[in-house]
């Protein structure tokens, strides 16, 4: 590649001005009110449901055989270079052609999916009093999460289980009144899950699901318990809605829950009681904590039990360091700690529909 490049100074033209492209995309601010009026409601809902429908039609991962022809292709194209040039030359076509492809996949990665990280943000779109967000508002929540957790455990629920990768049907219907309630009402085709090659990844690194931002697809851990499924995939479809914050996708996730069946609302409300619990002021947490039966307690403790099992402390780390600048670099200014942010959205945040979860 370096060296038709340097007979033919034609040749290097296009690769520089996508390279050129791909930067500017990454350095030059864009208007969040632009990305959302032309990417988020209009581009991304066009694209969603024609990606996702081609990726469900395959029970594989379609990241998976981009990530596996990536490697082969470019590991082929390398022994070439070294079997044709010195080492320098051969490095420097490597080097090129890394630049070059890393320059596509980024900006395939902004037009199928990115650009929703720079969407106008759910606390600045929805009606959001800080003032509501206190100390005894997350105690009060954290109460109403022990008690509606625990009218929804179903200890008979082993019985009924859906078959083994089985979606809640009530699920999708339930997403698409989230969106609504939050005022983004548009066509989401659900994905279906699917396992990958990256599940010794995600089992390591204690990450439940993941989003494949080039097919559209829904990837999650191969260990979860059904109680956290039901949650974990609405949190993942969130994302292929264009909710790319994780706090927000959190929130959506438990809204789309809390609409559905028994199960799925029992799944959201698991994992309310969870984020709200861990920041409950610490002379509420013995009587927050007491609140919660058994039944609902036991299932915290085997969600624990299988994070324990397979997290590698030091994986985790590491994956929540490059995850935590990933979302840093794409703008998300919080980084790793949005996922926080459910807890002001919910205690702080009116959703336009006017309904509640919260109520009574």
């Amino acid at each position: 590649m370096a060296d038709r490049w340097a007979n033919n100074p034609a040749a290097w033209r296009a690769p520089a001005v996508l390279v050129a492209v791909a930067l500017a995309a990454a350095l030059v601010p864009l208007s969040a009110a632009a990305v959302d009026r032309l990417y988020s409601a209009r581009l991304y809902p066009a694209l969603q449901p024609a990606v996702t429908s081609f990726s469900n039609l395959l029970p594989f991962a379609l990241l998976d055989v981009l990530l596996i022809s990536t490697a082969a292709v470019w590991l082929g194209l390398a022994v070439r270079d070294f079997r044709r040039a010195d080492r320098w030359r051969a490095a420097g076509r490597a080097g090129a052609r890394t630049i070059v492809w890393a320059a596509a996949a980024y900006l395939a990665f902004l037009v199928l999916w990115g650009f929703n990280y720079r969407r106008v943000r759910l606390v600045e779109r929805l009606p959001f009093d800080a003032a509501r967000v206190t100390p005894e508002a997350v105690t009060r929540a954290a109460t109403l999460a022990a008690d509606r957790a625990n009218e929804l455990y179903d200890p008979k629920r082993e019985e009924d289980a859906p078959a083994s990768g089985a979606v809640d049907p009530t699920l999708p219907a339930a997403l698409d009144r989230a969106l609504a309630d939050i005022g983004r009402a548009h066509r989401v085709v659900p994905a279906r899950p699917k396992r990958t090659i990256l599940d010794a990844y995600l089992l390591r690194a204690g990450v439940d699901g993941m989003i494949d931002p080039f097919f559209l697809e829904t990837l999650i851990a191969s260990d979860l318990l059904p109680f956290e499924r039901p949650f974990i995939v609405a949190h993942e479809w969130s994302h292929l809605a264009g909710i790319a914050d994780e706090g927000e996708a959190n929130f959506v996730g438990w809204l789309a829950c809390a609409r559905a069946s028994p199960a799925a609302q029992y799944s959201g409300w698991l994992f309310l009681y969870r984020e709200l619990a861990a920041v409950v002021p610490e002379r509420d947490r013995p009587s927050v904590a007491a609140r919660l039966g058994p039944g609902p307690r036991a299932d915290l403790r085997a969600i624990r039990e299988r994070f324990l099992r397979h997290v590698n402390p030091r994986v985790s780390a590491a994956g929540w360091r490059v995850y935590d600048s990933y979302l840093k670099a794409n703008r998300v200014e919080a980084g790793a700690a949005s996922y926080e942010e459910v807890v002001r959205l919910v205690l702080g945040a009116r959703l336009p529909s006017g309904w509640d979860p919260l109520s009574p």
